[in-house]
């Protein structure tokens, strides 16, 4: 809608003419300055209920920009990250994918074009013609340039319109916060689960070639053998993510010849079992030197001594290697008497 739809009566006293330095063609400037045109006033300037509605536009869009960012916050924290939905005409899709990318898109377009709605309808929209200068600034620039950041902040009416200022300062604040969110998603929280594994007091230890129980037998001095949980299958859901705490190499030593006190005890008639996870970044560790009871980690070269509590003797390891404490049950098969006392594998952050 134009000035011309509008009521003389409702105009402002006197329609803005052309302005600007409208010049003459002479020989030293042929081409004539032609000015600006006349300014319109628009509806917003005119008629104090369209400037109300579109302030209440402006504010219901940093609005929804501010639920928005609460959506994307509340998806993050409350949809699994591996489920999908059958979104038409895509297909499946990770649904919590679709949900941040849909409430962040919403909250970031809510605010530019709410930006925009406020720039077109409520701000000044008038035009003004300013000479160039040099580029170095004289006093007289730097007093005019305040003067019209002055003026432009007046003319943004933000001091005015509380409802826009204080809805666009709602999203701003809210926006950062989708950021902030995501730095949770640099790594799953460990919580409890790096704590404890399959292992409790009772669990039988089966072979991980044979898928057999274990028998004291069954494990030769100078041997390196291999054991899992019992009930721990392949197929299982969540398998690799439960080997890779629960496990154990065992081999047998003369138990003369173990130097660790509690190793001995927690051992049974010289067959210790400890935790193939190296402690360094979590390799799986397969090479033993029968002679010396030494573990190598073929992924650094972290050494263990499995005769004297696994400790490291050469490497970036930080620490032994994890035991657990092993028995025998009724029926001769050997049994894990509880889980690790200390978690398996590298340190973490919560470790403590």
């Amino acid at each position: 809608m134009s000035s011309q739809d509008i009521p003389e009566e409702n105009l402002p006293a006197a329609q803005d003419t052309a302005h600007g330095a409208v010049g003459v063609a002479d020989e030293k400037h042929p081409f004539a300055d032609p000015g600006l045109p006349p300014h319109e006033h628009r509806i917003q300037d005119v008629d104090e209920r369209a400037a109300k509605r579109s302030e209440r536009a402006v504010a219901l869009m940093f609005t929804v920009s501010m639920l928005a960012t609460i959506g994307f916050i509340a998806s993050f924290v409350a949809i699994p990250h591996d489920n999908s939905v059958y979104i038409f005409p895509i297909g499946h899709i990770n649904a919590l994918n679709f949900a941040l990318g849909l409430t962040l898109g919403l909250a970031l377009f809510c605010i530019g074009a709410g930006a925009v709605h406020w720039a077109r309808t409520l701000m000044s929209d008038v035009e003004v013609a300013d000479d160039r200068h040099p580029i170095e600034a004289s006093e007289e620039v730097r007093a005019k340039v305040h003067a019209d950041f002055k003026q432009g902040a007046k003319e943004s009416v933000i001091g005015r319109r509380k409802l826009i200022r204080n809805t666009m300062f709602g999203a701003l604040t809210l926006v950062p916060l989708s950021g902030v969110v995501l730095l949770r998603d640099l790594g799953p929280l460990p919580e409890e689960k790096l704590r404890h594994t399959l292992w409790s007091k009772g669990k039988l230890l089966v072979n991980m070639n044979t898928n057999e129980p274990l028998r004291p037998s069954d494990v030769a001095v100078g041997s390196l053998t291999f054991a899992k949980p019992e009930g721990l299958e392949q197929h299982d859901h969540g398998f690799q993510n439960e080997i890779a705490k629960a496990a154990l190499m065992i081999v047998r030593i003369q138990p003369d010849n173990i130097k660790d006190k509690r190793e001995l005890e927690w051992s049974h008639e010289g067959i210790v079992a400890f935790s193939k996870i190296c402690t360094h970044v979590g390799c799986p560790i397969s090479l033993y030197e029968q002679q010396t009871h030494h573990v190598l980690c073929p992924c650094h070269q972290s050494t263990f001594d499995l005769s004297d509590g696994a400790r490291v003797i050469f490497g970036p390891a930080g620490h032994a290697l994890p035991q657990l404490r092993i028995g025998v049950n009724d029926e001769g098969y050997l049994e894990a008497l509880g889980d690790f006392e200390e978690p398996v594998g590298p340190a973490f952050w919560e470790r403590g």
